[in-house]
């Protein structure tokens, strides 16, 4: 069964760059899993900026933004796994509802988000899942923007709970919260 870390905090806090550093700090074959859609031209490049700091340091990527859980299933045993991010995988969640009229709820983001972790945690290697902390700043001015936020806030709750660790990172420096 999986060691799972959650590595939460605001955007640009370092989160990322910190779940990197404690993945390539491990031995074993190391996967990250990319939930960030390619929308534009601004994104494609943060994304290939994101591949270029993990090249020739033992990294398979693979963009998966609706179904991360389905990439493990072909993973070698002790795989450390990285799945950047959970924010991005609820967004894509909501957008993938609305197309087919549907509404995400807390309820339904609280299943997939424990049916996620539990799939992840029955891997044989380290897992690590990086997510922001959206709830920390002003309340939105629309409704779609407030539903996000409580639909990311489950989200890390539910994965929170799950987590053997988790990590808040602020300014770069991250905090052992679990």
């Amino acid at each position: 069964m999986a060691e799972l870390i959650l590595i939460t905090g605001g955007s640009r806090s370092g989160k990322s760059l910190f779940a990197q550093n404690m993945a390539e700090g491990m031995c074993g074959p190391r996967l990250f899993i990319a939930t960030c859609p390619r929308t534009d031209l601004e994104m494609d490049e943060r994304i290939n900026r994101h591949i270029a700091g993990r090249q020739g340091r033992g990294w398979q990527s693979v963009e998966e933004p609706l179904y991360p859980g389905n990439v493990l299933k072909g993973c070698a045993p002790e795989t450390i796994v990285l799945l950047d991010c959970l924010t991005l995988w609820v967004n894509n969640l909501m957008h993938d509802a609305e197309k087919r009229e549907k509404q995400l709820s807390e309820d339904d983001i609280s299943r997939l988000a424990e049916e996620l972790a539990r799939h992840i945690k029955k891997h044989s290697g380290t897992a690590i899942m990086v997510s922001g902390e959206v709830g920390l700043g002003i309340v939105p001015d629309n409704a779609l923007a407030r539903r996000y936020r409580d639909l990311v806030g489950q989200c890390n709750q539910v994965v929170a709970r799950l987590a053997d660790k988790v990590y808040l990172v602020s300014c770069g420096i991250p905090v052992r919260i679990k």
